[in-house]
């Protein structure tokens, strides 16, 4: 049976709804929908496609690290925005957060997401 365990932190925004930060299984940890809500306030950090990024990966980081582990670790990210116009200047931004190699990645367009936010990203950590 797998090993499996519930990953929580107050560094990331409480989750707002019926799910859990991430799910750690074995060496595999499952990063649920970040967006860019600030953990103290639970508001978001601004309507600015780069400020917004930089909070999701400050968020995803700090969910990582309560799993043991870095945003290095991310194998699988999927960025989810509301205008893919966007894509550019948050390739940007990953660029200053992650690091070669970088992780396998789908970037989608949707009409909304959670809260008005522009951008969400979950992903696939391996420790």
């Amino acid at each position: 049976m797998a090993n499996k365990a519930v990953i929580k932190t107050q560094k990331a925004p409480a989750a707002i709804g019926p799910y859990s930060q991430a799910i750690k299984v074995n060496n595999t940890v499952y990063l649920s929908g970040q967006i860019p809500l600030v953990p103290e306030t639970m508001e978001l950090v601004g309507s600015d496609i780069v400020d917004q990024a930089t909070q999701v990966f400050k968020n995803l980081s700090a969910v990582c690290e309560a799993a043991g582990g870095t945003l290095k670790n991310i194998v699988k990210l999927n960025i989810f925005l509301t205008d893919l116009s966007d894509f550019q200047l948050v390739n940007e931004v990953m660029k200053k957060n992650m690091v070669e190699p970088f992780p396998a990645r789908a970037a989608i367009g949707v009409k909304q997401l959670p809260r008005d936010a522009k951008i969400e990203m979950d992903g696939v950590m391996v420790l």
